[in-house]
């Protein structure tokens, strides 16, 4: 693979070209990445308000009408709807594994499959967390593993 990095004229916008023989869901993702606004969040501790980065969030989860990011070893409150979270980060390998969750498919270790089409995710941080038999497909499909169940 050659990289080249040119700087356009003063008068020119800056461009971004691919030219690959198959891209794949990865290589996407990453391009789409560059086109989304904004990729941090404001999350809320005991009395403390955080910047929160997204490559530091190991999924986010509903739970009675709140919605928390869960990073290596805290848990923290985001004022924003699962679904707003999934449309805002979705670009960025986020990807709905559940109704209440959203998992962050870079923190996922390795996936075990379960009885019933369910699957096990085990986290980088030592978690595991179960993807629904109704997301299988969507994380299969973003791992590029045919077959959805």
């Amino acid at each position: 693979m050659k990289i080249i990095i040119e700087s356009p004229q003063p008068d020119e916008e800056d461009v971004v070209i691919v030219r690959c023989a198959s891209p794949d869901q990865r290589l996407i993702s990453m391009l789409l990445s560059f086109q989304t606004p904004k990729t941090e969040l404001t999350g809320y501790l005991n009395e403390k308000i955080v910047r929160l980065n997204y490559q530091d969030i190991y999924y986010f989860e509903a739970n009675e009408n709140r919605v928390f990011a869960y990073y290596h070893s805290d848990v923290y409150e985001i004022k924003h709807k699962l679904y707003e979270l999934e449309e805002r980060f979705m670009p960025l390998d986020f990807v709905r594994c559940s109704k209440s969750m959203i998992v962050n498919m870079e923190k996922i270790e390795y996936l075990s499959p379960l009885f019933s089409g369910k699957m096990e995710a085990y986290l980088k941080n030592g978690e595991k967390i179960i993807i629904s038999r109704q997301y299988v497909h969507c994380i299969k499909a973003r791992l590029g593993i045919g077959g959805a169940e």
